[in-house]
């Protein structure tokens, strides 16, 4: 069995030869760390058979896509510290304003060869395309942020987890190996002299942003980067992990990893996060596999249907059979109606729902388990499903700091039927499955819930 760490991670965008540069270029974007990185210790190793320096260039733009001030502060977080933990291995981390393929291209100039991560969503996959285009040099583009690359497992959109599943498990005594750190032979600290540097003050640079100051920050709650990671991924192995099966549909609980954050950003990597669960021989396997099958097949399911269904963030996106139920109850009787300025005030007459959404809004996450429920009842209370589909979506990926990703994407059109067979046929929702504030009473203690966010709440500095 090939013990390549690069075995089906690498792929060539372009048949450009290898230029005469002073560098090897890594463009960061989706993988935004400094260890346990395909992406860039592929790049180690090609700048060392070239006896050349790394440079790592990010490109920064205030309009990305949905992004605002909370989003971009726990980014910029990480990548300062990304940028220090670089600097030890000399290799420089440039940051630049602008359009990032562009800051890709214009770097691209002076570099023997490009590598860059990868990313699933639209205008990532477009980015790549630029560059690929546009840059004089080889292009390879390297899988960094999924256990098991999604060409891999399969060559088409999955219909549900127990479709992908095998296909996952087929790859994963292959795949799962860590990728090991290489030393760097040409120091290549002073490439990014002159650059941003917004170490000082974080808080100045997303000024000069002018991004949308609303939400606000979480810094309460969550701070971005690597070691603030591991650190709260150390604390659950220790002391949550083995109550996790039970214990990943108690919201009143804190038994959850709260990764989504950090995988987002690329701030830590699944690979690390799995192997390390493997790792634990005293752990409850039960609980250890139920945390696995979310890391690795429901994520990977995820990326999944972003990349073979171009509509993702379309109501058109969802399965025939769900879109037909929903319009055959379109004009069923919906005795509450809210409005998204309601919703997001957190005002409806739920106080489990107004407890999830404030959660939100305050904190940046909430437990998954209430995810469901939030998102159901956004269908439950709107005019029509598309303006429900349109208003959850919306909501989520403005105040969630993991919203905007391939995770976000599919959670929402689940609430709508994606991934899910047909129930019981109901009003409103039809066939597609349906959650009540009586299943939350009687599946888990949906009052200390409430207690707990407000008790969250009121201690927030």
């Amino acid at each position: 069995m090939s013990k390549n760490p690069f075995q089906d991670r690498v792929r060539r965008r372009n048949e450009r030869k290898t230029q005469k540069g002073d560098y090897i270029l890594y463009w960061m974007q989706q993988s935004q760390r400094a260890e346990d990185n395909h992406a860039l210790e592929y790049a180690v190793a090609l700048a060392n058979d070239c006896k050349k320096p790394i440079l790592v260039v990010f490109g920064l733009t205030a309009d990305y896509p949905e992004a605002n001030l909370r989003h971009f502060r726990f980014m910029l977080e990480g990548l300062d510290e990304t940028r220090k933990t670089l600097r030890e291995r000399g290799i420089p981390l440039s940051i630049r304003m602008g359009s990032p393929p562009d800051v890709a291209c214009q770097a691209a100039q002076k570099a023997c060869a490009l590598i860059c991560d990868r990313g699933y969503l639209r205008h990532q996959r477009a980015w790549r395309r630029q560059v690929a285009e546009q840059a004089p040099c080889p292009v390879f583009e390297v899988e960094a942020d999924a256990v098991v690359p999604v060409q891999t497992v399969s060559d088409k959109a999955e219909y549900a987890a127990r479709t992908i599943r095998p296909k996952i498990h087929r790859h994963l005594d292959r795949c799962l190996r860590s990728v090991q750190t290489t030393e760097l032979q040409t120091d290549g600290s002073g490439l990014a002299a002159g650059d941003i540097d917004f170490s000082s003050d974080i808080d100045r640079m997303l000024t000069q942003m002018k991004l949308d100051s609303d939400p606000a920050p979480v810094t309460g709650f969550f701070r971005g980067g690597t070691v603030e990671a591991k650190r709260r991924f150390d604390a659950f192995l220790k002391d949550r992990l083995n109550r996790y099966a039970d214990n990943s549909n108690q919201p009143q609980t804190d038994d959850v990893s709260e990764m989504s954050p950090y995988l987002h950003f690329g701030q830590i990597s699944p690979l690390y996060l799995a192997m390390k669960v493997k790792g634990i021989k005293s752990a409850d396997r039960q609980a250890a596999d139920a945390y696995l099958e979310e890391l690795i097949v429901r994520r990977e399911l995820a990326a999944n249907f972003v990349y073979y269904n171009d509509r993702y963030d379309r109501y058109d996106c969802l399965p025939k059979w769900a879109r037909e139920t929903l319009t055959e109850h379109r004009k069923d009787n919906r005795k509450h109606l809210y409005d998204p300025k309601t919703l997001e005030a957190a005002q409806t007459h739920d106080p489990y729902w107004n407890a999830a959404m404030k959660e939100m809004k305050h904190t940046g996450f909430m437990h998954n388990y209430m995810r469901m429920y939030w998102g159901k009842k956004i269908l439950q209370w709107s005019k029509t499903p598309e303006e429900g589909f349109k208003t959850t979506l919306s909501i989520n990926n403005r105040y969630f700091i993991d919203g905007r990703d391939p995770n976000s994407f599919a959670g929402v059109a689940w609430i709508y039927g994606l991934h899910d067979r047909a129930w019981a046929e109901r009003e409103i929702f039809g066939k597609v499955r349906y959650m009540a504030a009586s299943g939350l009473e009687r599946k888990c203690d949906i009052r200390a819930y409430v207690e707990k966010i407000e008790d969250k709440i009121r201690k927030t500095p």
